[in-house]
């Protein structure tokens, strides 16, 4: 791309998804998060700093070769629905990562309804393999994972300062 890096992240931003074939939109994907402050999904700002910066064009096959390689020999990306994934791969060897949208937040754009997260608790109260959810500290929430164990974390983002979030896990 011959354009400076704030450029060309504008640039991939404006690009539709949808004109882009599989390939295409997996590399626009990488280089925003890769370009952008605070691996933001939505709302993308380019970064600056003092320090290198964390793409190097010249050196992305790299990059790109570096992400197979901690995902090679057991990562499974699929694009189903949570439930249909736990159902699928649930063995007593598996680890769920669970990451839903937290309660009564507006920042994920996607419809996630109360009945989910009353599933996400049964069905992890069932499963053979173990399970952690990361989520919003909330006392419907907390209520509704009550019979699995809960920890409250304190984490610092940097991008939207401190908050404290639950981890839930099913063992």
């Amino acid at each position: 791309m011959g354009l400076d890096q704030q450029a060309g992240l504008k640039w991939l931003q404006e690009t539709r998804p949808e004109t882009l074939t599989d390939i295409h939109r997996a590399a626009r994907f990488f280089y925003l998060q890769q370009q952008s402050f605070g691996g933001k999904v939505a709302d993308q700002t380019f970064g600056t700093a003092t320090t290198a910066p964390a793409i190097n064009l010249l050196r992305i096959e790299e990059n790109l070769s570096a992400a197979h390689l901690r995902m090679a020999g057991g990562t499974y990306i699929e694009q189903l629905d949570w439930a249909q994934c736990i159902d699928r791969y649930d063995r007593t060897y598996t680890l769920f990562y669970l990451d839903p949208p937290y309660w009564e937040t507006e920042v994920y754009g996607v419809p996630f309804e109360w009945d989910q997260y009353e599933l996400m608790a049964k069905k992890l109260k069932e499963i053979k393999g173990k399970a952690v959810i990361s989520i919003n500290d909330h006392p419907a929430i907390r209520e509704c994972f009550k019979d699995l164990e809960m920890e409250s974390l304190k984490l610092d983002y940097t991008v939207e300062g401190g908050r404290t979030v639950w981890s839930v896990a099913s063992w």
